[in-house]
């Protein structure tokens, strides 16, 4: 069907969407209520129009990347009419995947959505060119045959608004979605949290600030979360798969919430499950395994609609560790506490036995700035490692704590902020010949993992003398679930295999949030490694130093990527800073690793000269990473690089906050 002005026809699937007319049309920014000029966003139900004002994009293009929405209506007085923009072959309706194809007809224009639709082959029987296809929105604004964009005169009698004042009312938005500008200027609304310093009094004063930038971040990401669902799943068996929508953020474990309407006057149905498979670039479907099947709708069942459960496991731990290093004066060593809150402390040596070997078995031998970094680690209760991209962090890493479990002072954990850069980690240990334990969340158990072998739960099924539990678990795989007394049983007998496997392990790996897990809380290590530090923010590491660390080991580069935090006032307030670069501002000085393995030398050049004031070294010549059998002409020919550049058009990808060239 069609859409038509004396201009153009734009072909459209669902032309009539019902508007009320309860929300006006009127720009909640600036005030211009014109019919062709202003644009419903649909999930928020709020106008905005098609020009700048004061900003880099148009009002509308702004409101719909920060309230993070894909699907407008125009106004019903428009040249268009009341129109949804979708997709005329999908029916997607996310904007800023849509664009237009003129049609071999005088006046008509098609749209349809960049991928799949303009690319399919078939297009051309249907008299379209998928070579002319251009998006709806080019420089942050929608085409004006589209949407009218405001004249200046327009734009200059509407109200005056700055891109930091619409940065606040979206965030006021998202707490009351009836708040105007006018609520900005009441009082408290200009209130910021209190910033992260470099030194503190005591830790009851890190807390007092750390504690409400957690609460923050939790907060929005709770709300991040409560507002990703998605509809049109299907269930098989005990798991349902679904379409990944393309703001759906999901990760291996995320806990999901499965919800059916029955067509008759049954019960609603829900369950809940983890993801255990996420799409890939074979296939757009995730798969969530189903805590339970009971009284699930019939089999190939559609229009599930799927949720995000939000958990708030990891802040709470976050919160419980800054409460602990407070209360408890056996959280950590008292030089450790002073030295984490800034005191000035004359350096204080440890006793040890400095190994006559400095590579450990099974692993690559160390070059002189790793076995440097050996030898000072273990005579100091604080060290921090630096490695430069290529450097054998993770090399580095496994050794140290190879030599840290053969001092025989207890046991050694070893996190880092992802499962990933916990596993290789692991994996490298593991060939020391040492007892080692890889404890993953409960919701990951199901997850494949290449040191899966010696995940906590799968050393369990394999332990000697455990029959009576390998008998209650092979039941319980079997029918899903056990009687009462057998469920009790069954716990304690786990409960007992995995505190002797703990008990017995030389070390124990997991992430940060992870040793806050309750099958920990009684053990103390004195000795603690976090790999990858520089990604956690300082409450995230601050969880496994708590459990009686008197020996610290930060490994990381405050020179690459910081800890990812979402919420920008917590952001803003210091919370994206790490433990790591905090201690190097307060003049920690960290011991570099000097020799990169990765890059060709003409590379290395431009990271050693900016970041590391030309200390890298090449352990790698130009010859071990010169590929003989490509001719490339590149423009020099000993220096693999060279810079393209394009000439296609910028578009903004289907997630509105990044870019993409065609």
């Amino acid at each position: 069907m069609c859409c038509s002005t004396s201009d153009v026809t734009v072909a459209v699937m669902y032309p009539c969407f019902k508007v009320s007319s309860d929300y006006g049309n009127t720009d909640q920014y600036c005030g211009i209520h014109d019919p062709a000029a202003v644009v419903l966003c649909n999930s928020t139900k709020k106008w905005f129009c098609n020009g700048r004002g004061n900003t880099s994009g148009s009002h509308i293009i702004n409101h719909l990347v920060r309230a993070k929405c894909k699907e407008v209506t125009l106004h019903k007085d428009s040249p268009l009419g009341e129109t949804v923009l979708e997709c005329y072959n999908c029916g997607n309706r996310n904007v800023f995947l849509l664009g237009f194809i003129p049609a071999k007809a005088d006046s008509v224009v098609v749209l349809l959505c960049r991928q799949p639709c303009a690319t399919q082959s078939n297009l051309k029987d249907m008299n379209w060119d998928p070579t002319q296809w251009q998006p709806l929105i080019q420089d942050r604004t929608f085409l004006r045959w589209l949407v009218k964009i405001p004249s200046d005169e327009e734009q200059l009698r509407g109200r005056q608004i700055s891109a930091v004042q619409i940065s606040r009312l979206e965030e006021l938005w998202k707490e009351n979605p009836e708040a105007t500008l006018e609520d900005l200027e009441k009082p408290g609304m200009d209130e910021e949290p209190a910033s992260v310093m470099l030194r503190y009094e005591d830790a009851y004063m890190y807390q007092n600030i750390f504690g409400p930038l957690v609460k923050m971040e939790a907060d929005y990401d709770r709300k991040l979360k409560e507002t990703q669902t998605t509809q049109r799943s299907r269930y098989d068996g005990m798991s349902a798969s679904t379409a990944r929508p393309e703001h759906l953020k999901l990760m291996h474990g995320d806990e999901l919430r499965i919800r059916y309407q029955f067509p008759d006057s049954r019960e609603p149905w829900s369950g809940v499950g983890h993801v255990i498979k996420i799409p890939d670039n074979y296939s757009d479907e995730l798969c969530i395994e189903l805590k339970s099947n009971a009284g699930v709708p019939s089999q190939h069942t559609q229009d599930f609609v799927v949720e995000f459960v939000w958990k708030s496991t990891s802040f709470d731990r976050m919160q419980s560790a800054l409460k602990t290093l407070a209360v408890d004066e056996t959280a950590v060593s008292t030089y450790l506490y002073h030295r984490m809150l800034g005191h000035e402390l004359e350096n204080m040596v440890l006793k040890c036995n400095l190994p006559k070997r400095n590579s450990a078995p099974g692993l690559p031998e160390l070059n002189h700035s790793q076995v440097s970094a050996v030898r000072n680690v273990l005579a100091r209760p604080l060290s921090l490692i630096q490695g430069p991209p290529g450097t054998g962090k993770t090399v580095t890493s496994a050794s140290i704590v190879y030599h840290l479990a053969k001092q025989g002072l207890g046991q050694v954990l070893v996190c880092a902020p992802s499962n990933i850069a916990v596993d290789q980690l692991t994996e490298k240990i593991h060939r020391t010949g040492l007892k080692v334990v890889r404890i993953c969340a409960k919701s990951r158990e199901a997850i494949d993992s290449p040191v899966g072998f010696l995940a906590l739960h799968n050393q369990i099924r394999n332990m000697d003398g455990a029959e009576e539990l390998k008998k209650l678990q092979a039941l319980k795989d079997e029918i899903g679930e056990l009687s009462s007394s057998d469920e009790k049983r069954y716990r304690s007998l786990k409960r007992n295999c995995e505190r002797e496997l703990l008990q017995n392990a030389d070390v124990i790996c997991c992430t940060c949030v992870g040793a806050g897990d309750p099958r920990l809380a009684r053990f103390r290590f004195r000795a603690v490694l976090i790999d990858e530090s520089t990604q956690a923010t300082e409450p995230e590491c601050l969880i496994p130093v708590v459990l009686g660390c008197k020996q610290l080991i930060l490994v990381g580069d405050h020179c690459q990527l910081g800890p990812v935090v979402m919420c920008k006032k917590a952001a803003n307030a210091g919370l994206s800073q790490s433990l790591f670069e905090r201690l190097v501002v307060l003049g920690i000085r960290p011991i570099r690793l000097q020799v990169q393995y990765r890059m060709h030398p003409s590379l290395s050049a431009f990271p050693s000269n900016i970041f590391y004031e030309g200390s890298l070294q090449n352990g790698v010549t130009a010859a071990e990473r010169t590929n003989l059998a490509l001719d490339f002409p590149f423009p020099q020919a000993d220096k693999p690089m060279f810079f393209y550049a394009t000439t296609g058009q910028e578009e903004i990808s289907s997630s509105g906050t990044s870019y993409l060239n065609r």
